[in-house]
């Protein structure tokens, strides 16, 4: 007896560094992600207009980028549950350098259509990369997912820092080197990649899903829940499962809706573009430096509460938004606007991951994804027309609703769960 506890000891002692080095490495790929992404963001519409000689064509490639994420999301999901975590992150990644060097080039070479295919691999990256946290999720218990999942989303932060300290000191190297200047940026997206790739090959051992199945997973132990796992559509029938999904499209579409088209807001009252660059800065320092906060929430206090307060957080930050067009209201309101959007995706992706099993993980949250990035086009689209149509303030309320939405059907899940609990 003595000796099977002391051999069960190591093991376990084993397997808890197994799960904090699988997670620190996750971090470190979100981050790495992040900064690629970001380093690219500022110049894309530039050279979107100047590939194509059509100012009007100037936010085609950045559809591009979100069609790829979104219409990816779900493909590496199944990759994901048919070869594992590991392989599929690191074809994400690897996938986003592709991506990157055929952008820059086709930004040298002056070929619009190669530029847009770039567009579409680096969004597919992102996609990949943005699933590295429910991988985090899986790893930890029930009580510790929420904080798993906060800690991987925290990345983003790093790369909202270092991607646009990368991309100028490239662009000099490029101008540099007599080649096109916009296309530095991009062999920074590359070697961000690139690293990200190398890292996980590296230190993303071992394979995260077998090690959540070592660790005694016991929503996969259940009889209800063997076998090779339920199709999306019966898991998408229960309340909670339901809610997660529509917590982080909701959340989404709020978000997108009020982030793309202040900088145009602003352009329209003469702020310059330092101004500009603040409010946005404001807003993603709201959507990720606060994760370990609602990580911890979520987990103490539950999924549904939290969410419940992110829903509330943006419907205040919509409302709020075009009270005033001044710098420091707006970016008090963007950075509203990042906190709820956090508090709704940290607490969706929780819930989320609490009710599915091992083999039902990769394509329904790939799924779930999916349905993000269609939210985000919706929202970029829509936000434009809407803007172009009746201003700034009724798409503050249109936003507001929205998040309205999400705030009812999350009182909805949680007045269906007391009823379920108080049912004989």
């Amino acid at each position: 007896m003595t000796d099977a506890v002391g051999t069960a000891a190591p093991r376990l002692g084993e397997l808890q560094d197994q799960v904090r080095r699988i997670t620190l490495i996750l971090f470190i790929t979100q981050s790495l992600g992040s900064a690629a992404t970001i380093a690219i963001f500022p110049i894309v519409a530039i050279i979107g207009a100047r590939l194509s000689g059509r100012v009007a064509w100037a936010g085609v490639p950045a559809t591009f980028y979100l069609l790829g994420s979104a219409l990816s999301a779900f493909l590496w999901g199944q990759v994901m549950d048919r070869w594992g975590r590991r392989p599929a992150l690191m074809a994400g990644t690897t996938t986003g350098a592709a991506g990157a060097a055929l952008a820059g080039a086709a930004t040298i070479g002056g070929s619009f259509a190669a530029f847009l295919l770039g567009s579409l691999l680096i969004g597919s990256a992102t996609a990949a990369v943005q699933l590295a946290r429910f991988v985090a999720a899986e790893v930890h218990p029930p009580d510790e997912r929420g904080r798993a999942i906060a800690r991987v989303v925290l990345g983003g932060t790093v790369g909202a820092v270092t991607g646009p300290l990368l991309a100028g000191p490239m662009a000099g190297l490029a101008g540099w080197a007599g080649v096109n200047e916009l296309a530095g940026p991009y062999g920074a997206t590359l070697l961000l990649f690139a690293m990200g790739a190398a890292v996980i090959y590296i230190w993303l051992r071992p394979e995260p899903r077998d090690l959540a199945r070592d660790l005694g997973d016991p929503l996969s132990r259940s009889a209800a829940y063997s076998g090779p796992g339920r199709p999306i559509p019966e898991i998408l029938r229960q309340r909670p499962a339901l809610l997660a999904v529509l917590a982080m499209v909701f959340g989404q579409l709020t978000m997108v809706m009020l982030m793309v088209i202040t900088p145009l807001h602003m352009r329209d009252h003469q702020h310059p573009l330092t101004h500009i660059s603040f409010v946005i800065s404001a807003h993603v320092v709201g959507m990720y430096l606060f994760s370990v906060v609602s990580g911890r929430l979520a987990d103490r206090f539950g999924r549904s509460p939290v969410i419940a307060t992110g829903a509330g957080i943006l419907t205040l930050a919509a409302l709020a938004a075009p009270r005033s067009p001044d710098v420091v209201p707006l970016a008090a309101a963007l950075f509203l606007v990042g906190l709820g959007w956090n508090f709704c995706f940290v607490g969706g992706s929780s819930l989320l991951a609490d009710q599915l099993s091992l083999p039902e993980r990769g394509r329904t949250q790939g799924f779930n994804d999916l349905l993000i990035g269609l939210s985000s086009a919706a929202g970029s689209l829509g936000s434009g027309l809407v803007f172009a149509a009746v201003g700034y303030a009724t798409m503050g309320l249109a936003a507001a609703g929205a998040a309205l939405t999400l705030l009812a059907l999350t009182l909805w899940g949680r007045i269906g769960r007391a009823a379920s609990l108080l049912s004989p």
